[in-house]
């Protein structure tokens, strides 16, 4: 069975109604930012997103690529690790007709979705630099992971 599958199986009705709805990359983009922001160090996974009704940057993440990954996107994840005393930011990728767009959970709003008109994925990780910086307004975005899963 598929991970997707198995998602499905655990899901209440009223989850699959719920997530039913995530048609769109914006939707699943929504979705996430209609949830609280928590800094605490666990993980949740897609089903306690949804069950717990929160999620932080790791969370956000995991959902993204697994709701984009029921609209027939590949799951991909890119991590942006911060150089200075700041937190890295994960983003769950798509690219739709050759370009690539970015879903992500932040509680700074510069740092989630990004529509997909980006030609490679160093210009959508650049699009994050101006408001990617530690609490000290030190700027701290200089590199990326390659995508995975």
């Amino acid at each position: 069975m598929s991970i997707i599958e198995d998602l499905n199986q655990a899901l209440t009705q009223s989850e699959h109604r719920l997530i039913a709805q995530l048609t769109t990359p914006r939707k699943i983009q929504d979705f996430l930012e209609g949830l609280p922001y928590r800094v605490e160090s666990i993980y949740r996974c897609p089903l306690r997103v949804f069950r717990e009704d929160t999620a932080h940057c790791f969370d956000g993440a995991l959902f993204g690529a697994a709701a984009l990954r029921r609209l027939g996107y590949p799951p991909l994840v890119l991590n942006m690790p911060a150089i200075v005393q700041d937190d890295d930011h994960l983003l769950a990728l798509y690219k739709r007709d050759g370009y690539w767009g970015a879903i992500g959970k932040s509680n700074f709003v510069g740092l989630r979705f990004r529509e997909s008109i980006y030609r490679t994925l160093r210009e959508l990780v650049m699009s994050y630099f101006e408001q990617f910086y530690s609490v000290e307004r030190k700027k701290s975005l200089r590199s990326y992971t390659v995508p995975w899963i």
